[in-house]
């Protein structure tokens, strides 16, 4: 726990046997309960995770990306978490964070902490293809100014959420598939959410996990239809599933809370 606040870790696994154990062993202590959601794999990840001790979700069906990650949340918030760490099971992102980014949850620093791969100039050094890069600065831009934010990048997969984010978002209607992780940020900034990222390095290798070109490119399309969809929610033009709720809630609660701390002081 940190702060009084449980904290709980959820990996997305598909096929992630070879990397499992070296993250859950740098996963720190302060971590009250891992849980690893299973898409359907091939090899031996859900024997592995049984030996590790960790709770273990297995799909009948592969589900997708954003299918796995419905069922690590409704896992987490079903564990009691005040705090949802998402981690990918292949170690590309440093488990070693997860402490510094659950603990800006439990202070009340922020309602969601990215781990970002672009703040402090390591992705191409930690192997990131040119190619990926140039396109996750040129989607980042595009979002950043669509949407007013000023994020390092849009698409990581290491992030942290405090319950009441997770609980005031309509994740169901999000995709199953890859652009779930951008619909998610970008509900999150239509809500009005705190978002704080932190440095992370990160590794790229065969066993690290990674689309194909064709799948990179259906994503870049959805992340730019997802961004076009939140403007027109703001803008009262029309409004998809997944921004049908009330904007700027969490942001407004905050201020509140922010008022009476100041007129206590």
């Amino acid at each position: 726990m940190i702060n009084n606040k449980r904290v709980v870790v959820v990996l997305p696994a598909y096929n992630a046997e070879k990397t499992l154990k070296g993250t859950v062993r740098e996963i720190p202590s302060t971590v009250d309960t891992y849980i690893l959601v299973d898409d359907n794999s091939t090899d031996g990840t859900v024997a592995l995770a049984g030996e590790l001790g960790l709770q273990v979700h297995v799909h009948e069906n592969n589900r997708g990306y954003g299918g796995n990650q419905k069922t690590c949340y409704e896992a987490a918030l079903a564990a009691g978490a005040d705090i949802v760490v998402m981690l990918h099971p292949d170690y590309q992102y440093s488990p070693l964070l997860v402490e510094p980014m659950a603990s800006m949850i439990a202070y009340g620093v922020y309602d969601v902490v990215l781990g970002s791969r672009i703040l402090g100039g390591g992705a191409l050094k930690g192997g990131m293809p040119r190619i990926k890069y140039v396109a996750n600065r040129a989607l980042t831009l595009i979002q950043n100014l669509a949407l007013g934010a000023k994020l390092s990048e849009y698409h990581t997969g290491f992030r942290a959420y405090s319950r009441d984010m997770l609980l005031s978002l309509p994740l169901d209607a999000n995709s199953e598939d890859f652009v779930f992780d951008n619909q998610f940020l970008a509900q999150c900034i239509y809500l009005g959410a705190r978002i704080g990222e932190i440095s992370c390095p990160t590794r790229y290798f065969p066993e690290a996990s990674s689309i194909n070109l064709r799948r990179s490119v259906v994503y870049g399309f959805g992340v730019l239809k997802t961004t076009l969809d939140c403007m027109a929610a703001r803008i009262g033009l029309y409004r998809k599933p997944i921004f049908d709720f009330p904007p700027i809630q969490l942001k407004k609660q905050n201020q509140v809370v922010s008022q009476i701390l100041k007129e206590i002081q």
